[in-house]
Formats: structure tokens, sequence, C-alpha cells
């Protein structure tokens, strides 16, 4: 009887699989990668056509040999690695790596781990995509000459164990930008106001937000003008101008890619995109489930396709159908995605099976794996469901010169809103609007309510944002969404505080260098076209080495230019003050992993280190004593007073030793502007110092 061989890429899946196949299979992992580029040296061979030199990676000598004993015993082998480059890449590398028979090697490769799935995949057996290889090759080169060729220099210039990254330099550079953004931003004041309008007959007031006059809407920005408001409106009547009544469809979201996977469980279920992968992950390979044993619950993990498969389409309308009727499925074909090129081989993410509801699941999964569970398959039923229908009233009242209006909505058909809501759906409307109301309505206004507001600055980037700002900039892929966030947040470049991220000290002087040496690596254009090159590799349409050909003579002449900067400024530690107390030495300013820290020159014999709080030159406006630059625990830096904890001062943005003309309070410095640091005040002046 012939034997055959499928090698997967994780132990996890060999049980799912082993199920789905007969007794004349045998499914083994290679565990991941098998073979990779060296640790202790480039790796490309940048003198005979950027040929790479691939070593067996350390610990995985025993796989490969259980796996080549298997292969002696195998008719067939099959590689079954996951259905991207990266796994089309680990199938290549396991070829080599087990110097496997092309005629008997087969790639197979399937988008969810069900029976018809496996059982199609070995039908429709293929050779290794080459083009699919090379686009990882590709990736892979680049990123080890960016790492190598550059993280040097930062160590000279910095510290040792820094580095630079293609797509994490660029990621560091979106957050430095944003903070820059946030500390140039000055708020704006402004006020609205709310009519409570009694309607004769009715128990409830309507409330009415102001809108200007008839022909343009008026921003109130500042109390003297809403008093001139308030005082114009003295004894006015108001009666409705205009009342329209309509319809609102709102539309049922498309299935989870990754990114959007990704964002909305950051915001629903609070989860880090690595924690959304790590979870993905179990639940695309193999859950036990009672009386099931163990079963794929979702499908690929990585991919940025919203299309479905014929199958799982008819599938999830006959469930909508028996479950909640006819009218709530959607009509005619899902539309197909446009714009960018997605490898269409790929699907949305999805449940496997939608009968396998997440109540069913329950009691076979963790915690974190039904509520990763629940999100995909709830989001993906509404995707083949009616839009939600809201009837909308808008109402526009005048009041002397001035005009207000009210706008409601009402939901009239649930549609897709009986399965799922998205987590950043706007508020529905308190009011209520009666029925009654018409032109002929008699108002009298009961009370006004004004409220002062600011303008509020962009919002700190959050993993969440991160990711939909990297798709959209089109930086980076599915696959490297998450690890690129990781080592950001791993290297201390970005802090996270309360789902925020944060630029640390370490981040804006790498950052600096980065951008100062070497902005094409960090230009948002420039790595997103390199990623398009790489879609066109895996296209065929591109030569992969041509890739790395045009790249590397650019960043080997920065490279050098960098070098070159670097030998004319020799970095010495910079001598402080500071007196040693245990051996009487100035201490020194070096750089740690959270930053500058003081410590004695007579290292290793004097271990003494200390905080070091950088003077700025401005007297606290509390108690007169110095402010310094101070790092939160998490490493995001604030300014505080020296006396702390006995002076509780702090402020974000960087305080000036000038006063406030106006109130006589601390001035902030934000981009070229001086702004008072009592809102209220709400004073500013250029910053002549700028």
């Amino acid at each position: 009887m012939a034997h055959y061989l499928v090698i997967v890429e994780s132990p996890a899946k060999v049980k799912t699989i082993k199920k789905f196949l007969g007794s004349n299979y045998t499914v083994t992992a290679s565990n991941g990668h098998v073979r990779d580029l060296p640790k202790s040296q480039l790796g490309i061979d940048v003198e005979h056509d950027f040929e790479p030199k691939y070593i067996t990676i350390r610990g995985k000598g025993e796989i490969l040999a259980n796996l080549r004993k298997e292969v002696k015993k195998a008719d067939k082998v099959y590689l079954a690695t996951d259905p991207d480059r990266e796994g089309e890449a680990i199938s290549w590398h396991l070829e080599k790596a087990l110097k496997l028979d092309e005629k008997k090697t087969y790639r197979i490769s399937f988008n969810e781990i069900t029976k018809n799935a496996v059982k199609a995949s070995i039908k429709n057996a293929r050779e290794i995509d080459m083009d699919l290889v090379d686009a990882q090759q590709a990736r892979r080169a680049l990123d080890r000459i960016v790492g190598y060729e550059i993280s040097p220099l930062l160590w000279t210039k910095v510290k040792r164990g820094l580095s630079a990254g293609r797509v994490q330099s660029v990621a560091l550079r979106i957050i430095a930008d944003r903070e820059e953004e946030i500390n140039a931003f000055i708020p704006e004041e402004y006020w609205t106001l709310d009519a409570y309008l009694n309607i004769e007959g009715e128990k409830k007031p309507l409330v009415a937000k102001f809108y200007g006059t008839e022909k343009e809407k008026i921003v109130i920005h500042s109390e003297q003008q809403l008093q001139e408001i308030l005082k114009d409106l003295e004894g006015a009547s108001y009666q409705v101008a205009d009342i329209k009544r309509g319809e609102r469809l709102k539309k049922a979201p498309v299935p989870f890619t990754t990114s959007t996977l990704q964002q909305e469980a950051s915001k629903v279920l609070n989860f880090a995109t690595q924690k959304t992968m790590r979870i993905a992950q179990q639940l695309y390979e193999g859950i036990d489930i009672k009386g099931n044993g163990t079963v794929g619950l979702i499908s690929y993990l990585r991919t940025d396709s919203t299309r479905v498969s014929e199958e799982a389409d008819a599938n999830v309308k006959a469930y909508i159908r028996e479950n909640f009727g006819e009218n709530f499925v959607v009509s005619g074909e899902s539309k197909k995605e446009d714009g960018k090129k997605i490898q269409d081989a790929h699907e949305a993410i999805r449940p496997t099976d939608v009968t396998r509801t997440p109540a069913l699941m329950k009691d076979s999964l963790t915690r974190d794996q039904f509520r990763l569970y629940q999100l995909i398959w709830k989001r993906f039923v509404a995707s083949r469901m009616k839009p939600a229908k809201y009837e909308t009233t808008s109402v526009k009242i005048d009041a002397g010169k001035y005009r207000f209006t009210v706008a409601a909505s009402k939901i009239v058909f649930e549609g897709f809103r009986s399965v799922y809501t998205e987590a950043d759906e706007e508020k529905v409307d308190s009011n209520v609007l009666v029925k009654s109301l018409d032109r002929d309505s008699r108002l009298s206004c009961n009370h006004f309510e004004q409220k002062q507001h600011f303008t509020q600055p962009p919002a700190h980037y959050t993993e969440a944002a991160l990711v939909k700002t990297m798709e959209e900039l089109g930086i980076g892929r599915p696959s490297t969404y998450a690890p690129t966030i990781s080592t950001i947040i791993a290297r201390r470049y970005v802090a996270k505080e309360n789902k925020n991220l944060y630029l640390t000290e370490i981040g804006e002087v790498v950052n600096n260098i980065m951008k100062q040496s070497f902005p094409a690596i960090v230009d948002v254009n420039f790595t997103a076209n390199m990623e398009g090159l790489l879609d066109k590799v895996a296209e065929g349409k591109v030569e992969w080495k041509s890739v790395i050909e045009n790249f590397y003579p650019d960043l080997e002449e920065a490279v050098k230019k960098a070098e070159e900067e670097q030998e004319s400024v020799k970095i010495e530690d910079e001598v402080t003050d500071v007196i040693c107390e245990e051996c009487g030495r100035n201490m020194v300013i070096k750089y740690g992993p959270h930053g500058r820290f003081l410590a004695c020159p007579g290292f290793p014999e004097c271990r003494n280190t200390k905080p070091y709080l950088e003077k700025i030159g401005v007297a606290c406006p509390k108690c007169g004593k110095e402010i310094v630059l101070r790092k939160t625990k998490k490493g995001r830096k604030y300014y505080g007073c020296e006396d702390n904890p006995n002076c509780d001062f702090m402020s974000w943005q960087k305080p000036s030793e000038k006063k406030c003309p106006k109130c006589g309070s601390y001035m902030v410095e934000k981009g070229n502007k001086l702004v008072c640091g009592d809102q209220k005040c709400g004073y500013i002046e250029n910053n002549k110092n700028n």
C-alpha cells in the first residue's frame, strides 16, 4: 500500500489534519522555519548577485533528521505549510533542506483546516510557486540588509542592542510625527447652546441645538459672543420652519481581514494585536470540541481579502434564512472588493462552519478564545444580512434671526444589527420626536443650556489606529502588522500606557538619527512602493534580485556618509557636575534601555548609578525649584519639579521661563507658539526662541 507524508508547520495542526486522512498518511510538523540567514553575519553575498546564504536554524537539526527518516518511507511528500508567501518559502526551504525528489514532492495549501478543504487540496496538489518564495526571499533580504547595515551605527551613536528595521522604523516615525502634531496643537475655545422647548400639549421638552442663521452656520467662539446671541433671543418666538422625514440605510460591515480584526478586537475586547493573532492562530489550527475531536474553527488568519467562497456564502445565507427569516438575507451577490491587489486565493476571516455558534462552542473554548470567536462569527453572519433601516426626522426651528435644529432617528428594521454592532458606532439620538410635531406646533422656550468646549488635539495612536494607518498607507502586510508593533514596544522605542502609544526618549533619539541619515528608509512612500514591488515579485512580474540590486547602492552610500560624519563626531560620555558619593568622581551620562541615566566613570571598580534628571533652566511655578525632564514608569516623557514628591507640579508640554502677560500663569511651548498653561486664559504668542 502506498504511503504518504504530509508536513505541516505547527504540531497543533498535526492532530487536526491526521483525523481527516487515512491510515496510509503520516502527518508531522516542521515547527516553523528550518533554514534562515545566519545571525552572525549579513548572509547575503553583495559581491555575487546578492545570493543569500541559508543555514539550518540552531535546534532544528533533530527535527530535520526525523523528517528525513519519514521521507525515506514515503512514496509521496505533501508540503502543507500556511497558504501565504511565508508558508510557500517554508515549503521551499524544506524541499532544499530535506533534498526532496521534485517528482514525488507536492505543495498543498488550504484556507481552513476542515475535512473538505484538506481533501480538496490533495486533489489539487501543485508545484511550489517560486514567485511567492522569491517575494519572501526579497522581503527577508531587504529587512536583513537594513537591520545589519544601520543597527551598528545606532550602537556607536547611542547604545548597543538598538536596532533599525525597514518597516519598524517607518512605524516609529508615524508615531513620532503624531506626537509632534499633538505637542504643537493649540486648543481653540468654542461654545454650544441648546434650547429646551416646550411643545403645547406635550410633557417632555424638545432639545434643539443652535445652528446659526437661515443662511449660514455660526460657530460660537467666546462667552461674549454667546451672551450677545442670548440677548438677541430674549423674547423671541419659536416656530417650526421645516420638517423633513426620510429613511436612512446603514450597510452591514464586510467580513474581517487581518487588519480589521486586529482593530476591532483592540476596541471591543481590549486585545493587543499580538494577542489577537495568537488566539486566532489557535482557533485556526484546531480546538478540541467535545464529541468532535480537534476542529479548525476559523479560516486562515493572515489575509487582506474580504472574499467569501461560494459554499460559505450559501451556508451562511441558509443559516440566516432559518434563524432570522428570508427578509434578513442580503439580496444579490455580495460585491467583490475592488482597489488594491489581493492574493485572491485568500478569503476573509470567517467561521469554518457557521452552525457552530459561539453558544455551542463556549464550553470548549477559553474565555479569550470564546470572545474572539464570537466577534468573528457575528461579523461574518452580519456581513450577509440586510442593512439596518432608520426613520429620520430633521426639524428646523426659527427664533428671531437665528435657527436651531433637531435631528432624530428611530430604527424601523434591525437588519444586521440584530447580530452585530461595531465598537465605534455613533450613539443613537436621545431625541424621540413626538409624532404630533408639525409646522403649526406652538413652541415656547423653557431654558437654555450652554457649555464651553475646547478643540481636541489629534488622538495618540493606539495599536488599532496604528494598524489602520499602516494599512491605509500600504506599509507592511497582514503578517507584519503585529510583529512590527511588538518590536517597537519591546525595544522601548514606544511606551504603551492605557492603550495609547507614546514615543520614549530612546525612540526619539533613534527616529531623529534615522530621519537625518536615512530619510528614504523612514519615508512612508518609499516603504509603500517597496511593498508594491514585493507584490509584483509575487505576481511574477519583477525579478526579486533586481529589487535588491536597485535598493542596495543607495543604502550603502547613505551608510558610508553616516559613518564618515560619525567619525568626525567622536561621541564622548557627557560629564556632569554630579559627584559620585561613593568614589568622588564626576558622574557621566549613559544610555540604558529606558533612556539616559548617570553612571560612575570608575566602572567596573565603582558601579554607582542614579537617575538622570535633565534641568531645563526654568523655575517651578509652584515652589520655585528647578523643573526637570522626568519619565513615567513606562518611559513616557513629562516635565516635573525636582522636589517631587514634595511638589506635585507636572506638565506634558515643556514649560517656558516666560510668564503669561495676561494672567501671570506659566506658559508652555507648543510648536512655534507659547501658550498660557491656564486653558481658561487662552493667551497665545509666537515663540521667539524657535
